[in-house]
């Protein structure tokens, strides 16, 4: 890979051409000469697919054989490369390489991942790759990392780091200069309150600090000893039972360290409830990866999604012109692609990221005859992963995990009929229509606005009817540009298939990402015990006549950012960060309170700005964490954001790591914070 290959690069059936790739010797970036030279980082890289599994490559199969043909995935929203090798050997070369960079990348630990930022920046500001870098191009590569520093600040620091006093730095001793740049005071404070010598933490002083500031109550002792085995990287601090204090910043910037609950990221919720139990992670026209006017039907769009833990996706069908029913968005200018293609891909990707069940909500637009070839297809190609009997064959007094859901029309071929089992769409007739007929397996599809009105007007009769039957809730049609609703006033009422347009970036999805973040991002989450209890009297507009009534208030002092992305990538431009907090949930709930803005430093702002809120459902409260560049003059730009629900905060110091726009990491970016919560008194 360092020496280099040709490989074709390939667009479309028309554009494809010959382009020149190599790993750097960084062996982390992988560089290719086109009109502009071209690079790609490997953290950017999610997976490498082999063969024809790519719209792209499938076009060109006759062309060229799969064995010739990978993917590299990015993150996020982010196009696909599809490289064609010129022989088997060079492709499973570079398949095999890349995989195993990939994985390197996803083990490395705080440090390493830090060492690793450093030396990108490095690289991409020495022009003249001699690894060098004289004080002046350090001070451009500070404007380039955010930092605005006073001069003889900084020469002061590059002298120091100067060991061979050769007037530049090389790699390592630029590494030491960084070190020397982001020392974090607001930490060392930290650390020098419960260390008895001001160098080290005893490991009964690390309890102290885990059990008085972490809030860790028993544990802490074990915990303590743990967290110096793990990221105390002294040996000789480890056999005194010690922590450096760069073993505390290490713990501190770790997972452990930041401000989700470990344990609540795995699967730990009760998985045996009906169905309408759940929240459920869901999509709307999930086949698009754009606008629902013009945009790009893909089956892309499908494997983004259910890698980010859907398990509810839409498929909208219509006759083909060869016999074979097509997806798109109907009546517009999106492009088309095969069922038996998306029902292919279902099959493939459905259970990648979580084992349980997809929901597939098909709205059939198909005569009868290309309605039987869809069940033939759902049959043939999904096999027994479908559910297609009644669990223990009797009629359900209750609902287990659904598999297939059909929508709308009077005109509804046998074969694909008998496919549904569970979860057969109905028209709404009210709440008490539904409390004297409505049956467990029947579902209701609800437009934003009619749920918004029923939430507005009648909670607690929405939230008794969703203990029992399931409710869809999706987009308006007058979203022509995809945008999406809150899903958090639909989710208050305890409706569990809130679908969204994932191919949409912005608050929404911030927050259903949130949502999901927990239980093992495995699309399910278990709602709280008082919308699952069928006389529940819980309104979300009076939250206070829930049973077991009890506010919490939560504090946050937004201490310090480290290393925020840049905005602008004009050179010479800094941001003037600001953090605000918001609080989604019962009307009650909603707020948001903010610090104020740092003047041009981008790269270690502090605050140290307490924020307050009071919680009144925290059961049903979302935290977002939000970093913006300030601007008097115009809209301020968003830097990035964090997401979780109130219930899988961590109290302490703790860190947020940050999330851009498309929700990827953006390491090391991250807030530092000290969380407080306790009952209002």
């Amino acid at each position: 890979m360092m020496a280099g290959s040709t490989l074709r690069k390939v667009k479309s059936r028309s554009w494809k051409k010959q382009r020149h790739f190599r790993l750097l010797e960084d062996g982390m970036t992988i560089w290719y000469k086109s009109r502009w030279a071209g690079r790609v980082s490997i953290t950017e890289v999610e997976a490498v697919r082999e063969g024809h599994q790519s719209e792209v490559l499938l076009s060109i199969a006759e062309e060229f054989p799969a064995d010739l043909c990978f993917t590299l995935v990015f993150h996020g929203r982010q196009g696909n490369l599809d490289l064609v090798a010129e022989s088997t050997e060079e492709a499973q070369a570079w398949i095999q390489g890349v995989r195993k960079l990939i994985h390197k990348t996803q083990t490395m630990d705080e440090k390493e991942r830090l060492d690793q930022w450093v030396w990108d920046w490095f690289n991409k500001a020495d022009k003249n790759k001699d690894g060098k870098m004289n004080f002046k191009e350090v001070r451009k590569l500070l404007k380039m990392m955010n930092v605005e520093m006073n001069e003889e600040h900084a020469l002061h620091l590059f002298t120091m780091a100067d060991k061979s006093e050769s007037g530049s730095l090389e790699i390592e001793q630029f590494v030491h200069f960084y070190k020397m740049l982001t020392q974090r005071d607001e930490v060392w404070k930290v650390f020098q309150d419960f260390s008895g010598d001001g160098e080290k933490l005893m490991l009964e002083e690390l309890e102290n600090f885990l059990r008085t500031e972490q809030q860790e109550g028993e544990q802490s002792a074990q915990h303590a000893q743990e967290l110096t085995d793990r990221y105390e990287p002294s040996e000789s601090a480890k056999k005194q039972g010690a922590m450096t204090f760069d073993g505390f910043q290490m713990y501190l910037c770790s997972q452990e360290g930041s401000i989700f609950k470990p344990e609540h990221r795995q699967l730990h919720q009760d998985m045996s409830q009906p169905l309408s139990h759940y929240f459920i992670s869901s999509s709307h026209n999930t086949y698009l990866l754009e606008n629902q006017l013009r945009g790009h039907s893909s089956l892309e769009a499908y494997i983004k999604a259910l890698k980010r833990g859907c398990r509810c996706v839409e498929v909208d069908c219509w006759d083909g012109s060869d016999g074979e029913p097509v997806v798109y968005h109907g009546h517009t200018l999106t492009s088309k692609i095969l069922f038996k293609d998306v029902i292919s891909t279902l099959k493939e990707y459905a259970f990648k990221v979580s084992d349980f069940p997809v929901i597939l909500s098909l709205e059939n637009h198909c005569s009868v005859e290309q309605q039987t070839v869809m069940a033939q297809h759902l049959s043939q190609i999904l096999g027994d992963t479908l559910l297609t009997t009644l669990v223990d064959g009797l009629i359900p007094q209750q609902l287990p995990s659904p598999q297939v859901r059909v929508k709308c029309k009077s005109k509804l071929s046998r074969e694909l009929s008998d496919l549904v089992v569970y979860c057969k769409s109905v028209h709404f007739h009210g709440f008490e229509h539904a409390r004297l007929h409505g049956k467990c397996y029947e579902m209701s599809s609800f437009s934003e606005s009619k749920a918004k009105k029923l939430a507005k007007e009648a909670g607690t009769d929405f939230v008794q009817y969703n203990t029992k039957q399931m409710s869809r809730i999706y987009p308006s049609g007058l979203r022509t540009d995809s945008s999406n609703y809150n899903p958090q006033e639909m989710w208050n009422v305890g409706c569990q298939i809130v679908a969204l347009n994932f191919q949409t970036a912005g608050l929404e999805m911030d927050l259903n990402d949130g949502l999901f973040r927990q239980n093992g991002c495995c699309g399910y989450v278990l709602k709280p015990d008082f919308m699952r209890d069928g006389s529940t009297q819980f309104s979300p507009e009076k939250p206070d006549g829930k049973q077991g009534y009890k506010p919490l208030r939560l504090s946050i002092q937004v201490m310090s950012g480290q290393q925020l992305p840049k905005v602008n990538q004009k050179e010479g431009s800094i941001v003037d960060p600001l953090v605000r907090v918001e609080i989604y949930g019962v009307p009650q709930d909603q707020a948001r309170e903010e610090t104020s803005h740092i003047n041009n430093n981008g790269f270690n702002p502090v605050w140290n700005e307490t924020l307050n809120f009071v919680i009144h459902t925290p059961e049903l409260a979302l935290v977002r964490f939000v970093v913006e560049d300030y601007d008097k003059a115009s809209r301020n730009d968003f830097m990035g954001q964090f997401t979780l629900p109130f219930t899988c905060l961590q109290a302490g110091y703790r860190h947020i790591h940050l999330l851009s726009r498309d929700g990827t990491a953006i390491p090391p970016s991250s807030l530092f914070v000290n969380i407080s919560i306790s009952e209002l008194t």
